[in-house]
């Protein structure tokens, strides 16, 4: 029994000892590859065409049917915020190269679960919203669009709870859909 045990000791002493080399190995791989300059994802900054240096945020409007008397101004601060610390571009109040409006068009609650005694488990918060990002430079790279985000949330809660436990969520899902839709592209 004894030499079974050194046996069974040993081959589990050189598995991990392989497996503490491969995990070592991908970490440095990781780290090289991360730090490497042809890796070709960046992400502090992302792909702007070097010719585009400003950029305006015009405050989102609110023509939702429901208002949330928040919603606009706390996208339109974290966009700004957003583009401001993602990227190279700069604020400009005045004749920005890049200039993004939007309208939040839609922010109601659906049902979108039913359980066993017919009654609503499950509601969806759904945030809809046309964008407009106009390029001043290059009139031809302008985009309009529409984006929608949701959120389940229990069906005890009421709007209010959902909107106090979530409304961060969705803003950042909102503005990283905008974010998104503006520099995917180029």
């Amino acid at each position: 029994m004894n030499k079974e045990y050194r046996i069974r000791n040993v081959n589990t002493n050189k598995l991990l000892r392989l497996s503490l080399r491969y995990s070592l190995f991908l970490v440095l791989c990781s780290l090289f590859f991360l730090s490497c300059k042809w890796f070709p994802y960046k992400f502090k900054d992302v792909s702007i065409p070097p010719n585009l240096k400003t950029f305006k945020v015009n405050y989102i409007d609110n023509k939702a049917r429901y208002i949330n008397p928040q919603l606009s101004a706390q996208i339109t601060d974290r966009l700004r915020q957003k583009i401001t610390n993602q990227t190279r571009l700069s604020p400009a109040s005045d004749n920005p190269h890049l200039e993004i409006s939007g309208t939040i068009t839609e922010y109601s609650v659906t049902t979108s679960g039913v359980s066993g005694t017919r009654e609503s488990s499950t509601n969806r918060l759904n945030v809809g919203m046309s964008i407009n990002i106009k390029n001043n430079l290059e009139p031809d790279k302008s985009i309009e669009s529409t984006i929608s985000r949701s959120i389940d949330f229990p069906a005890t809660l009421t709007l209010t709870q959902a909107e106090a436990r979530f409304s961060e969520e969705i803003i950042k899902n909102v503005v990283d859909e905008i974010f998104n839709k503006i520099f995917s592209n180029w």
